[in-house]
């Protein structure tokens, strides 16, 4: 029994192909398989698939024979892009789901008026390159459509965003200026939360398609590391459900079985058993073990040039100085909090911004717009922005997980990449990363000095 397959360009033509020419070589060869038709359309299915789905949905040479799917599914099949998703589902499999969320924002004046849709991809366009014929053809738009939507925009601010000058190129006003900083202030402080929203919902597409879906469940603080690895499980179809949550709500959350791993940050040196001792009944030195991450620099985030002249903790205390905190709970605010005592400082002491932010990306980006003259961050934000750095301390950042969690081997996986020497090499390109201990495991006692006695 053989069928005709119809031509569906562009992947549907290719897998049509070669179907057919699979179904033609096993009509001719026996040894390939003596039946063809109703009594084993399961089998023929698998085994064609396993030799046309793949990656770039070329053919490729055949595997095993794959007994999951029915016959009639052939139409469906062909209508799809060839991918190696489709043979996992086949095989039940777990198939990893990519979820984007982007922030987006829109500003109406008074009387109605809104900022034209690209505006602000524009004016960043304009910051970067200093041309504005150069900033519309890198967001993809005539010069011409640019120019009114500056136009437009003055409408609404009653001023222009950007001064052109012959010979000079382009240069965003005052105001241009604060439009791209909002931009920047808005994606630092949502993009961590919704990049956790991300991966929550592809951990429900996962359960919801696959009943052998198990993503690792991590709860973890912020930090750049997490995100490297986030990206790079996600490169290598590693299932993942990652929270963004205090270093507190993590070993909550790890204490109660809601999460398989916790992540959390210790500093080097003196500090280290004051914020150990912070954590410790919620800490099992038996049977907890530490797998580390990478040890990162924190310090005094500060503009351009350090117009302030502050060199100390000391000189957080002057009224002059205005200081843009984490909020409360945060690992990083805990940690400031015992730097400051350790010298003396009293908290209240320091004259704060209104406002608490909620990642390192954020306290950066206030600083960067002016808002504020300092902050205490990680360094990798503060180099994006173009500030100045001034390192305070060196921490370790690791994960926690319970013994028997590491012997069933769920975190092989895990582990491999961590030890791999691309996610070693990535990890080690953020500035103030020390990748040397990435993928160790320690126990409590062995990794810190303060839970031996």
């Amino acid at each position: 029994m053989m069928r005709s397959f119809e031509s569906r360009p562009p992947s549907g033509a290719l897998l049509a192909g070669s179907v057919e020419a699979e179904l033609l070589a096993m009509e001719t060869s026996p040894g390939r398989c003596a039946d063809i038709g109703p009594s084993s359309p399961t089998y023929v299915l698998g085994y064609i698939l396993g030799a046309t789905n793949r990656r770039n949905g070329t053919p490729a040479a055949l595997v095993p024979p794959v007994p999951m799917v029915e016959y009639p599914a052939f139409d469906n099949i062909l209508n799809l892009r060839p991918t190696r998703t489709a043979l996992q589902q086949m095989r039940g499999e777990s198939t990893v789901y990519k979820v984007r969320i982007q922030p987006r924002w829109e500003l109406e004046s008074a009387a109605g008026h809104r900022l034209p849709s690209h505006l602000v991809d524009l004016l960043i366009a304009v910051r970067g390159t200093g041309s504005l014929a150069a900033a519309a053809r890198k967001v993809g738009l005539s010069y011409r459509y640019a120019w009114g939507q500056l136009q437009d925009a003055r409408e609404v601010f009653g001023q222009p965003l950007l001064r052109m000058t012959r010979g000079r190129g382009a240069r965003l006003t005052p105001i241009g200026e604060r439009l791209v900083w909002a931009d920047n202030r808005i994606a630092a402080r949502l993009s961590p939360m919704l990049d956790s929203l991300a991966t929550e919902l592809e951990a429900e597409l996962e359960r919801t398609v696959s009943a052998h879906a198990t993503p690792l469940r991590i709860h973890a603080s912020h930090g750049f590391g997490v995100e490297t690895l986030r990206r790079c499980m996600a490169e290598a179809e590693l299932p993942l459900d990652l929270k963004y949550r205090s270093p507190d709500d993590a070993l909550l959350a790890l204490r109660s079985n809601a999460a398989d791993i916790a992540g959390l940050h210790l500093p080097i040196g003196e500090l280290e058993g004051t914020l150990f001792a912070h954590y410790r009944d919620r800490l099992d030195l038996d049977a907890d073990r530490v797998i580390h991450l990478a040890m990162r620099r924190q310090g005094l985030v500060l503009a351009p040039g350090n117009p302030r002249g502050i060199e100390t903790l000391q000189d957080l205390e002057r009224p002059d100085i205005r200081m843009i905190h984490r909020q409360p709970g945060s690992g990083t605010r805990l940690l400031l909090e015992a730097m400051l005592q350790r010298h003396g400082i009293a908290f209240d002491r320091i004259r704060a911004c209104d406002v608490e932010e909620l990642t390192h990306a954020a306290v950066s980006a206030y600083v960067a717009s002016g808002l504020a003259d300092v902050g205490f961050a990680l360094e990798p934000p503060a180099r994006k922005y173009g500030l100045d750095f001034f390192p305070l301390i060196t921490e370790h950042y690791f994960f926690l997980c319970h013994n028997d969690v590491l012997e069933s081997g769920r975190l092989a996986d895990l582990l491999a990449l961590l030890r791999s020497d691309g996610f070693r090499r990535d990890l080690g390109l953020l500035p103030g990363y020390d990748p040397s201990y990435c993928g160790k495991v320690q126990t409590l006692p062995e990794a810190f000095e303060s839970a031996r006695g």
